[in-house]
């Protein structure tokens, strides 16, 4: 979770806002790495980066487009966790464009089988459906509902659990056979895609019901502004009539709001504007 250190100020998060309401912290954020989503992401992008150098000629354009796209599907889904703190709509976005350039690596791999005359597995086919019964391995200590970031770096997955990851795959991936490694990667793909159009659908849900920090905050300002320019929130405490928000133009703080009587300058009642 974004948080202040002791070297940037005070940290603020529990002081009031003056009206005896806490004010809303931000979203946790981060977490990307415990995602499967993200995790078979990774898969693909280091299978993909692998199978160009083996089956592709380094000159083509199409090698440097594959590669991208599987990186972009991987980034995309760290990148819009770490934006959730702040806002949920960055977080949907990126999530999306994730999703895209899985779609569109998906395609680059469907043209590779069919424009050398390979067979595409159907989702009945035996290595199809045995690459959809690999469970990614469980890592020590984990807990899938913390989606708060690793304080200490040394927390991070290291090089082993990423290879830990693709390990189940690797009959299909280390595969000589170009078709059988294009293949099960498209098999990958899918599961992703299924996955990050779940959490696309939670990310909406949780959109329209509450929003993100900026989505909230936006909605506290517009509120703060309502009741500003209500003069029915605040009495005079000299007569007790409505009072309106005044600028102060003279004095120790020209320019300054503070909370003046509605019957000036009969009365001459003020309040500050905290």
């Amino acid at each position: 979770m974004l948080a202040m250190g002791a070297a940037d100020g005070p940290d603020r998060s529990d002081v009031s806002d003056g009206g005896g309401r806490k004010p809303r912290h931000l979203r946790p954020s981060g977490g990307y790495r415990k995602l499967r989503s993200f995790r078979i992401a990774t898969v693909i992008s280091d299978a993909t980066v692998v199978f160009c150098e083996r089956f592709l000629d380094q000159r083509s354009r199409t090698v440097d487009q594959m590669v991208q796209a599987a990186r972009s599907g991987r980034q995309n889904i760290a990148e819009g966790s770490r934006a959730a703190a702040t806002s949920s709509q960055t977080e949907l976005r990126l999530v999306n464009v994730a999703r895209a350039s899985l779609d569109e690596l998906l395609l680059d791999y469907e043209d590779f089988l069919y424009q050398r005359g390979h067979r595409q597995w159907t989702k009945n086919d035996t290595e199809a459906k045995e690459v959809r019964a690999v469970r990614l391995p469980v890592r020590s200590g984990e807990d899938p509902t913390d989606r708060s970031d690793p304080p200490d770096p040394s927390d991070e997955p290291s090089q082993a659990d990423r290879a830990a990851d693709a390990a189940p795959y690797g009959r299909w991936l280390r595969n000589d056979n170009p078709a059988i490694v294009a293949n099960a990667l498209i098999c990958l793909i899918h599961q992703a895609n299924y996955l990050l159009d779940r959490q696309i659908a939670a990310l909406e849900r949780s959109f329209v019901e509450a929003g993100g920090y900026s989505e909230q905050l936006a909605a506290a300002r517009i509120e703060q502004r309502r009741q500003v320019q209500n003069p029915t929130t605040v009495s005079c405490p000299a007569c007790g009539k409505p009072m309106v928000v005044r600028t102060a133009r003279h004095g120790d703080h020209p320019g300054s709001q503070f909370w003046g009587c509605s019957g000036y300058p009969a009365c001459r009642g003020t309040r500050s504007f905290e």
